[in-house]
């Protein structure tokens, strides 16, 4: 590895550790060889993901998703490549099958720039399954998977977990973010979460064992799924995750197993 691509490696490390501490850990408890793969995956997506939320000016954040857009031709075309500290070391990483997957990521993250709910849950469901689940089957796929539904099943767990997290934080950004807010409908979402989530574990023994560094991320669906299901509120309030303690549990038992 030259100095340059270990600096932008550093950089795109740095961009997760600030944007996406779960992902960050994820990354950090993988072999050496998968963080040069991941990294770069997930500093693309803290990247596109922020985009709505540092302008006020719709055609700005337009532009912004542009670039990335564009960049993302540069990789697929095989040609040359814009020098960036991300984009450097993504175009190492994909080819036209995960640069798809990371096409509908900034497609569905244009929905952010849109204060109003989504019209029904199956919007809700069809986002998270192009922002999380595009970035876990890409993920997956650049560490060598080639059957991606665990991949896409489990991405959109982590997802619909993340999703309901993040609810406080959405409302006191000036955006609706449940396309209802009764607490029959989150319960709903969270256990369809769970549902999906029961799909992805009975295809686990089909993903390459490569590739499960790509799944790490998903460990806290689970406890926090099944927390919105039996304490709806707990969503509003803010309150579904788990204790460090736990976490720090849970991630020492993921990484032991391999089971999410």
């Amino acid at each position: 590895m030259s100095w340059e691509e270990g600096s932008d490696l550093v950089a795109c490390a740095q961009i997760v550790e600030k944007a996406d501490t779960e992902r960050f850990a994820s990354v950090m408890a993988a072999p050496v060889a998968a963080r040069a793969v991941l990294f770069p995956i997930y500093a693309f997506n803290a990247e596109v993901t922020k985009i709505p939320w540092v302008t006020q000016e719709p055609m700005i954040a337009e532009m912004r998703f542009q670039w990335w857009r564009d960049a993302l031709d540069e990789i697929e075309a095989g040609g040359l490549v814009r020098r960036h500290q991300v984009v450097t070391p993504l175009a190492l990483v994909l080819d036209a099958e995960s640069v798809g997957l990371l096409r509908q990521v900034i497609e569905a993250r244009r929905n952010d720039l849109e204060k109003a709910p989504f019209e029904d849950a199956k919007a809700l469901k069809t986002y998270l399954r192009a922002t999380a689940g595009g970035v876990m089957q890409a993920a997956a796929y650049a560490l060598g998977a080639r059957d991606l539904r665990a991949a896409a099943h489990l991405g959109y767990a982590y997802g619909m977990a993340s999703y309901l997290r993040a609810v406080p934080e959405l409302v006191a950004r000036g955006k609706l973010p449940l396309p209802d807010g009764r607490d029959s409908a989150v319960q709903a979402l969270a256990r369809d979460g769970l549902q999906v989530l029961g799909e992805a574990r009975s295809l686990r023994s089909r993903m390459e064992p490569a590739a499960g560094p790509a799944l790490g991320a998903g460990m806290m669906a689970a406890p926090i799924l099944r927390k919105a299901a039996s304490m709806p509120a707990a969503v509003g309030q803010g309150a579904l995750m788990p204790s460090e303690a736990q976490v720090r549990l849970r991630r020492l038992w993921v990484g032991l197993t391999g089971r999410w």
